[in-house]
Formats: C-alpha cells, structure tokens, sequence
C-alpha cells in the first residue's frame, strides 16, 4: 500500500506584477546647469563646490545646448599650459560637448542602464517640449537596483 497524502495539489505560486521603475521615478529635478558664455574656471569651482563631474548646458530658454564635464575642463587645463593662456579663463562653449543623447524619462531603468553600458557616459539629460527636466546619472541608476533589490531579490 502506497502513501497516500491529504494535502492536495499545491497551488501555483502568485506572480505579483509590479509596476516598471521609471526615470522619472529616479531623475534628479533640481539641477545646477550653466550658459555657455561661462568661464571654465567658474565651472571647475561649481563641480568641486557640489561634487558632480558633469552639468547640462542651457540658454536662457532652459533649452539644452550641451554638457560640460570635468573631462571637457581637462582639455582647457591641458591647452592652458600648451598655450601659455591662464587656466580656466576660456568660455565653455568651446570645450562643452554638444552632441547630447537624451532620453525619455518613460524608459524604465534597466533600458536606461543598457544605455549607460552602451554608450560609457555618466549622465543622461532628460527634455520635454524642448524643455531640459532633469537628468539621471550612473550613480541613480544604482540606487534604483538597490531599492529594487531590497524588494524583490529575497533570498
């Protein structure tokens, strides 16, 4: 005589279906941004003041026109010396980067960061209706998988 079992079938386990984490849901709003007749000097100061590497580049439209980042402030330092011109005292629309890719602030987070991975940048603006909103940045990126971690990934 076999064992019988009173239990029954086990029920399927329950997916929970939540809902895509966005962008939007990690983008910083609150942005330091600059204008492009600024001086390399004053834009040094502001990303060591605020410890960033990077800011977007705006006209008096709040329209995005670039990025500067502490890499294009390189150059300008490196030319300096090359040069014999005093360090930072050139504009940054001349080092700034204006080949920009945005992105939708719709994208959940694991496209955006295939996008991170893809393109090796540190940043990405995020505009609407021509407008720049906000940016997300590698480092939000990773608090957004923390969070997603501590709620789906039990062991």
């Amino acid at each position: 005589m076999g064992i019988k079992s009173f239990q029954g079938r086990r029920a399927e386990p329950e997916k929970v279906e939540s809902a895509p984490i966005l962008v939007e849901d990690y983008m910083t709003r609150s942005l330091i941004t600059f204008k492009k007749d600024q001086l390399v000097i004053e834009v040094m100061q502001a990303l060591l003041d605020n410890k960033i590497s990077g800011a977007p580049v705006v006209n008096e439209n709040n329209e995005l026109v670039g990025i500067i980042s502490d890499g294009d402030c390189m150059k300008q330092i490196s030319e300096s010396r090359y040069y014999n011109m005093p360090i930072g005292d050139m504009q940054i629309e001349k080092y700034m980067d204006t080949d920009v890719q945005t992105i939708d602030r719709k994208m959940n987070i694991f496209d955006c960061a295939s996008l991170f991975y893809k393109h090796n940048c540190r940043r990405f603006p995020i505009v609407e209706n021509g407008k720049l909103v906000g940016q997300i940045s590698r480092k939000d990126i990773l608090c957004a998988a923390m969070d997603l971690r501590s709620q789906n990934w039990h062991c």
